[in-house]
């Protein structure tokens, strides 16, 4: 094997992932003195089984330009979370509470809203494998230009779970997913998933499909056919066993970065 072989092999991909913004005071036992400062907060669960699986986990955050450091990623996830502020897809944005994301994380963050849409779009660009997840998987669709469901109406099918994490979810939950597509490669014909959501996708943005729903008709898991784009509603991180979505993302990022890599080296063989 050559050297360039030998180093390609051996290179672990870097893969972002989003987080959200709140003040310290939001904070359990936090010092007061500094309770009007914000700190960036990510799920861990995403680092440690991005590194399980072979890759090196970065969080992101919104000061990070977008583009920017598209040139150094070789995979995105874009985690769960508050809901997207409706004004990005046509919702009706006299709904919205007028308070601080800062000190309610639960409300909408424009600001993380505007960072997540600009790096699903410069990855999507660059073409580097992107994995959207709950909150993540309708950013996906809203950056193309899609809409949501504001609010799920009742079902047979409990969309938000009064589980604790980790858990695989329960018999009710269970995800079809569509032939010869990323979800069906992953899982097959259909899964049972975890499930913490009360919005979802509705019309879908350019290029995307479904290629996954519960039974109740909710979609669960959409597609970029011919891009490694995944979007998938459950949490994959928060699954008690392992959920493939996790091996995906690291997997294609890895071959991205070996084609990325040979590439460079075949352009500097011949200049």
């Amino acid at each position: 094997m050559s050297a360039l072989h030998d180093g390609a092999a051996a290179a672990r991909p870097l893969i972002g992932v989003t987080g959200r913004r709140y003040r310290l005071d939001l904070v359990k036992g936090a010092d007061s003195r500094y309770g009007d400062r914000c700190m960036d907060s990510y799920m861990s669960d995403f680092a440690g089984r991005i590194a399980r699986a072979g890759g090196l986990p970065v969080n992101l955050t919104y000061d990070t330009d977008a583009a920017a450091v598209c040139h150094w990623l070789a995979g995105v996830v874009i985690s769960g979370g508050q809901d997207v502020h409706p004004a990005r897809w046509g919702g009706d944005a006299a709904v919205v509470r007028d308070v601080d994301p800062r000190t309610d994380p639960m409300v909408h963050d424009v600001a993380r809203d505007e960072y997540e849409v600009s790096l699903v779009r410069a990855a999507i660009e660059r073409g580097i494998p992107v994995l959207g997840v709950c909150r993540g998987m309708q950013v996906l669709n809203v950056a193309l230009g899609g809409t949501l469901v504001a609010d799920l109406p009742s079902s047979a099918v409990r969309h938000l779970s009064p589980e604790a994490a980790p858990t695989d979810g329960t018999a009710d939950h269970v995800v079809s997913f569509e032939p010869d597509t990323i979800a069906a490669g992953l899982f097959g014909e259909r899964a049972v998933t975890n499930s913490w959501h009360h919005q979802a996708v509705d019309r879908c943005g350019a290029g995307l499909v479904v290629t996954g729903r519960a039974t109740d008709g909710v979609v669960e898991a959409v597609e970029l056919p011919g891009a490694p784009v995944l979007g998938v509603q459950w949490h994959p991180e928060w699954m008690e066993s392992s959920d493939p979505t996790m091996t995906w993302i690291v997997e294609e990022s890895a071959g991205r970065l070996r084609d990325h890599r040979y590439a460079d080296h075949e352009q500097r063989s011949y200049s």
